[in-house]
């Protein structure tokens, strides 16, 4: 199955080449990989052309204007520009293990979107990480990853499930299956049924929002948070914002309540505008 995984990016190339270093060793290999870039500078045009050279990864970089936090924009425009029946949302500072990609192709079903999860690392071991440790798979080590700095933590334990534990731990987690942005996927068609991401959200729960959209579509939520497995390196979150957040949870309980499925601010904004 082709996948089409949209990874955002805003000014952070050195995080993103860590990143795609991990797509370069997947072991699912029909994918094309969008870059969904909300406003860079050359730096990273510049790394993404290097990168499709050096990896033979067929990457589609799709640029907007830097306009402030519009993460929804990009995403719907990388999601317009998808060639692939089946989506794979991710970060550019989340690196994904080497079967992250399989996991995905191997549990989506017709009618289900699924929920990752990431495995958040500090500022000491992100930066420590290097192409061989990517490349080589070292970097998702849990003895590795504690000689550099890692907390002990029970959220290691999703470092070290195997298959038949991941199972387990996905049907008895506690967690909600929201939609995660930096770790979901869902059928294409899907997303079109329900216009994509709300252009009106900036940060602050806008992949949840689009999930519980999903739901009201018919969709239902799968676990994939122990098995699909990415490690998040750590950054600065400047753009955070109080009010926008409660704006945001009060759109999201209002679609909610009302099963509201279809945005008027999603995709087809979008192409009407063009």
């Amino acid at each position: 199955m082709k996948l089409s995984v949209i990874v955002t990016t805003y000014n952070s190339p050195a995080w993103l080449e860590k990143v795609i270093w991990g797509y370069s060793v997947q072991t699912h290999t029909d994918f094309e990989l969008i870059i969904g870039d909300d406003g860079s500078g050359p730096e990273t045009r510049a790394l993404l052309d290097q990168l499709r050279s050096e990896t033979g990864l067929d990457i589609k970089h799709i640029w907007q204007q830097d306009e402030g936090f519009r993460k929804c924009a990009i995403l719907n425009k990388a999601i317009a520009s998808a060639s692939g029946d089946y989506l794979v949302f991710s970060d550019g500072d989340c690196i994904p293990r080497c079967d992250f990609l399989a996991v995905h192709a191997r549990e989506a079903e017709p009618g289900y979107y699924l929920s990752g999860g990431y495995h958040k690392l500090p500022m000491s071991t992100s930066t420590r990480i290097n192409r061989d440790d990517v490349l080589s798979g070292r970097c998702f080590d849990l003895s590795w990853l504690k000689q550099h700095d890692l907390p002990a933590s029970y959220k290691n334990s999703k470092l070290t499930a195997g298959p038949k534990r991941a199972r387990w731990f996905n049907r008895l987690t506690p967690t909600r299956c929201n939609f995660k942005g930096s770790n979901g996927s869902a059928w294409r068609q899907d997303v079109l049924d329900i216009n994509g991401f709300d252009e009106r959200m900036a940060w602050g729960g806008l992949d949840r929002e689009f999930g519980v959209r999903l739901i009201n579509l018919g969709i239902k939520p799968k676990h994939v948070r122990y098995n699909a497995i990415v490690i998040h390196l750590d950054h600065k979150r400047g753009y955070k914002d109080p009010a926008t957040v409660k704006a945001n949870k009060s759109l999201r309980l209002e679609n909610a309540k009302n099963g509201v499925y279809w945005t008027d601010h999603g995709i087809t904004k979008q192409q009407e505008a063009e």
